[in-house]
């Protein structure tokens, strides 16, 4: 198989049926911890992994707590006033549930997404990575049931995790020598002033940023905003190699917020995917100004096969290392390959591949 050919979809029934186990469980444990069983199992039965798909999931029930008890529901009338309430996540769940019962799941996106993008930091950005596993699973399979339930579940947690980010400065993009673009932008980012504490602590410490993607040319047309947002998401996957010892978890998320936003656009309309590459950039350059360290570390190349790649991942068995590496074999151009952007040429961009093994070197082991 060409590595650049989309993925065979899951035929064995394995992802409804983690999905439907996992729906039981709310959206965190511990009050901060996020659930990552959905994303995982999404991204271990796309890549053929689906026989490993009920044991992962066996030695990480232990990290699962049930879903909330529900209040008062969610309407079209008092959404606002429930936005940003975790204690409400159940009632959020319930309503994106009864939306996309009535509702074709894409006219329910359209409509939340402009609305949620503000908030993409929230949950350290593990709600919009939720859906866009979500998404990609609608766009590239059949609609069955615990899929449409996990788009809500996912759109839920976003709701009542909602944060936006501080108001920002936008600075003036350096041009570095030899570099341009996002790969550029992402180096210029300036740290936190305490790189102490949680992510929402971090996040709050937020002054600016460059002046990414604009760098005043005005706003991106919908294609061209596809094209810097494939830009980024190879930029971060890269950068990851170097600088992912840093914080090793959380770097991901710096690539992985990104990729979900990318993954979505093909279900939104064209005049969202300018804004949508907005906020990736906002969520990309926030969690690398909350972790990135100050200088980078050599890695090695690897020359391993994609399918090598996350097979390793696998069996390392950490969720947040299965996703990153899904997403490194995106930008690699193993998946759904995407026009302009770096990888989807005729060769698989190795420094990608050597990102993931990186994070399989980093990331401890589930198992």
């Amino acid at each position: 198989m060409s590595p650049f050919a989309p993925l065979a979809p899951d035929t064995t029934g394995t992802l409804d049926e983690a999905l439907e186990r996992l729906h039981a469980s709310g959206p965190e444990r511990q009050g901060y911890l996020s659930n990552h069983g959905p994303m995982a199992v999404e991204a271990l039965v796309r890549h053929g992994q689906a026989p490993t798909v009920h044991r992962w999931l066996d030695h990480y029930r232990d990290r699962l707590e049930d879903m909330p008890p529900t209040g008062a529901p969610v309407t079209a009338d008092t959404w606002r006033e429930a936005l940003g309430d975790i204690g409400r996540v159940a009632d959020w769940t319930g309503y994106f549930g009864r939306e996309t019962a009535e509702h074709p799941w894409r006219d329910v996106l359209a409509t939340w997404w402009p609305r949620l993008l503000p908030g993409i930091a929230g949950g350290a950005t593990h709600p919009v990575i939720r859906v866009g596993h979500a998404v990609r699973t609608l766009l590239t399979t059949e609609e069955t049931a615990p899929r449409l339930a996990e788009l809500a579940h996912g759109l839920g947690y976003w709701a009542a995790r909602y944060r936006p980010l501080p108001p920002l400065v936008r600075l003036p993009l350096v041009r570095l020598p030899g570099a341009t673009g996002a790969a550029a932008a992402l180096a210029a980012v300036p740290p936190v002033a305490e790189r102490t504490g949680g992510i929402e602590q971090r996040l709050r410490l937020l002054t600016a940023f460059p002046d990414w993607p604009r760098a005043g040319a005005g706003p991106a047309g919908p294609e061209a905003a596809r094209e810097l947002l494939g830009e980024l998401v190879s930029a971060a996957v890269h950068r990851y190699a170097t600088h992912g010892h840093g914080e090793p978890i959380m770097l991901v998320h710096a690539a992985t917020a990104p990729n979900a936003v990318l993954r979505t656009l093909p279900a939104l309309p064209p005049e969202l995917w300018a804004p949508s590459l907005e906020a990736a950039w906002a969520a990309s350059a926030a969690v690398t100004a909350a972790y990135a360290p100050d200088d980078p570390a050599p890695y090695a190349p690897t020359s391993l096969a994609p399918e090598e790649v996350f097979a390793r991942a696998a069996a390392h068995g950490d969720d947040h290392t299965i996703k990153f590496t899904d997403t490194a074999l995106d930008a690699a151009g193993f998946g759904a390959p995407r026009s302009g952007a770096p990888g989807s040429g005729d060769r698989t961009d190795s420094v990608a591949l050597a990102a993931a093994v990186r994070a399989i070197e980093l990331n401890p082991p589930a198992f």
